[in-house]
């Protein structure tokens, strides 16, 4: 199994962070049951003051080969393109294998 967990700051600019995090945690977890060999996926956007992040993605996948056929896959790329990407100033990722 593999997982892949990414880290977000948001654009401080934004005025509604709140709804872009909803919008993008329905977006992505929507992928479940879409791409094949993706598992699990949770994004997480209630947070604790203590957190430097605005939200995290949880995934996990069957194999890397399922890792790199999501990140190809239409609907993650028109997920990612359309509620993340455009309101994203920083992201972190790390995929291992468990």
């Amino acid at each position: 199994m593999v997982r892949h967990i990414i880290l977000w700051k948001l654009k401080p600019e934004l005025e509604d962070k709140e709804s872009v995090m909803q919008n993008a945690k329905r977006a992505l977890e929507s992928l479940a049951g879409v791409v094949p060999g993706l598992l699990k996926v949770k994004v997480q956007i209630q947070k604790l003051p203590s957190s430097s992040a605005d939200m995290m993605l949880y995934t996990e996948f069957e194999d890397a080969g399922a890792l790199a056929a999501y990140q190809k896959h239409p609907a993650h790329v028109a997920a990612a393109a359309t509620y993340v990407r455009p309101f994203t100033a920083e992201r972190v990722c790390i995929d291992y294998e468990a």
